[in-house]
């Protein structure tokens, strides 16, 4: 059994890892905000998502599953999705010439990183399409070891992605030194130019699953 329960772990940290490099909001807020906050605002902001993630772990358990799998649902989000992500792209790429790095502390009012969390994973088609998917069926597996394979499955999951935004922020905020506006302003770039790919991806998948069944 205990066989068992650490490859559901290992494999789902090795799945949530592929997924938690794939370029997305939240990865935007990281690099945006470690700049600010220092390394802590990785782990906080991934507290605010696994938040996220383990309430619909049980609402899946407790029968959302079927409204998931929904084709109707399935459009809404990713074409909804895409065109959030291409709203984020272009304000991104409208402040990029006035875009700086303030190492002070910012007075301006701003979302803890836990509430960042969990918005940016909402606002990010892949996550929601994601768990509707590989999340679900992973799920519906572990869920054969009872309560434990469940455990087992979120915390590989889970640290997958404490793993990684720890890692990047721990990266942006020890770069101070050398992180010069110019570098931070062609990080925020290469993310803009990622979540264009990705909503125009999202609204074509959207958009060719509507055609088949209309």
């Amino acid at each position: 059994m205990i066989t068992i329960l650490l490859t559901i772990f290992v494999s789902a940290f090795v799945i949530a890892l592929s997924g938690a490099m794939m370029p997305g909001p939240l990865l935007t807020v990281t690099i945006s905000e470690s700049s600010r906050r220092g390394f802590i605002t990785g782990p906080l902001l991934i507290a605010g998502h696994a938040m996220l993630e383990l309430a619909l772990v049980i609402a899946l358990l407790l029968g959302l599953a079927p409204f998931f799998q929904m084709p109707s649902v399935f459009v809404f989000t990713a074409i909804a999705g895409g065109l959030i992500l291409f709203w984020m792209a272009f304000n991104m790429f409208h402040s990029l010439p006035t875009m700086s790095i303030s190492w002070k502390e910012d007075q301006t009012k701003r979302n803890h990183p836990i509430i960042s969390g969990i918005m940016m994973s909402i606002a990010n088609p892949y996550w929601i399409i994601w768990w509707a998917t590989i999340g679900l069926g992973y799920i519906l597996y572990s869920w054969k070891f009872g309560i434990w394979g469940i455990v087992f499955f979120f915390a590989g999951h889970t640290l997958a992605d404490l793993a990684w935004y720890s890692l990047i922020s721990a990266a942006v905020a020890g770069g101070r030194h050398f992180l010069t506006d110019r570098l931070y302003r062609g990080l925020i770039a290469v993310c803009a130019i990622f979540l264009v790919v990705f909503a125009c991806y999202f609204i074509y998948a959207g958009v060719d699953k509507l055609r088949s069944f209309i």
